[in-house]
């Protein structure tokens, strides 16, 4: 397998993975108002509103255009609501064929193992692709943080 080939769908036993939808913009901007206040600045709500609903839009629209697996919405099969996010993301810790693992989820989805369930997907794919190393991100500081 290539690398840069567009991860467009993985299924789990209780998950599909599958591209973002600009319909979905306003579940990816719940996240930014659930985000911990430990968060980067960047990472965020800045003092102006935004991103709004509008710039994540515009950002799903981009991500079409973009080579590579990306970021994947996070939906549960029983129930079919997007619940977050996981995928690869580049050009941030690592080199071009050492992608960053990221992904995060409502708070309400929190503790279910989905998280868990989606990474190992992600990885499965992205080393069955060819990806030597992946480094992980997680934006939700609560989890990534207690001990």
């Amino acid at each position: 397998m290539s690398l840069g080939r567009v991860l467009d769908i993985l299924e789990t036993d209780r998950l599909i993975l599958r591209r973002r939808r600009v319909d979905e913009a306003a579940i990816y901007r719940q996240l930014w108002t659930e985000r911990d206040p430990r968060v980067p600045p960047h990472r965020r709500i800045n003092s102006e509103g935004r991103p709004t609903v509008e710039d994540i839009a515009a950002q799903i629209r981009a991500e079409r255009a973009e080579p590579g697996p990306g970021i994947l919405a996070v939906e549960r099969k029983g129930t079919a609501d997007v619940i977050g996010y996981c995928g690869l993301i580049f050009h941030r810790n690592g080199s071009p064929d050492e992608p960053e693992l990221a992904y995060e989820l409502l708070r309400a989805a929190h503790g279910c193992g989905y998280a868990t369930e989606a990474s190992r997907a992600v990885v499965t794919w992205a080393s069955e692709a060819g990806y030597r190393r992946l480094w992980a991100t997680v934006w939700d500081w609560n989890v990534a943080t207690r001990h």
